[in-house]
């Protein structure tokens, strides 16, 4: 396995990398390893970590994010397809709820009624249309698009 340029010694991920830890590697390119998470969700439930250590999403260089993005799809169709699921849920901790400091993207094979519905998050509705429009307004601000 190719050794990341910036490996932190802290990171377990890092360590996967580096062969200290163990994992059971499913996809492995220059870029970027997926391997079985050692508490899935479900079987087949996958991590794919680029190879150079990223805190989060916001850290990864945007001209790597395309290619990151593509094998993050490649995983999530070869789930579907070897564990005969009828769909994915891909997703990504950005610091909260981050077990691992170190860029992660979860994929999840699906079943309907396999039982996370809702599991995640408890929804709440906007309170009027005043906040939600204060909220939208909020993000189109950050984005330069007010």
């Amino acid at each position: 396995m190719n050794l990341p340029e910036r490996n932190r010694p802290d990171c377990k991920f890092c360590k996967i990398l580096s062969g200290e830890l163990a994992a059971a590697i499913v996809f492995e390119d220059s870029q970027s390893v997926a391997f079985l998470d050692h508490r899935p969700l479900f079987p087949g439930h996958c991590l794919l970590i680029p190879k150079k250590h990223y805190e989060t999403l916001f850290d990864l260089p945007s001209d790597q994010v395309r290619e990151f993005f593509t094998e993050v799809q490649k995983i999530a169709i070869a789930v579907e397809q070897a564990l005969n699921a009828e769909g994915t849920f891909v997703a990504i901790n950005n610091r909260v709820s981050q077990s691992v400091p170190h860029l992660h993207v979860h994929i999840v094979p699906r079943r309907k009624g396999d039982g996370l519905k809702g599991f995640f998050w408890p929804r709440r509705q906007y309170h009027d249309a005043a906040e939600m429009a204060r909220v939208q307004a909020a993000i189109r601000t950050a984005l330069g698009q007010a």
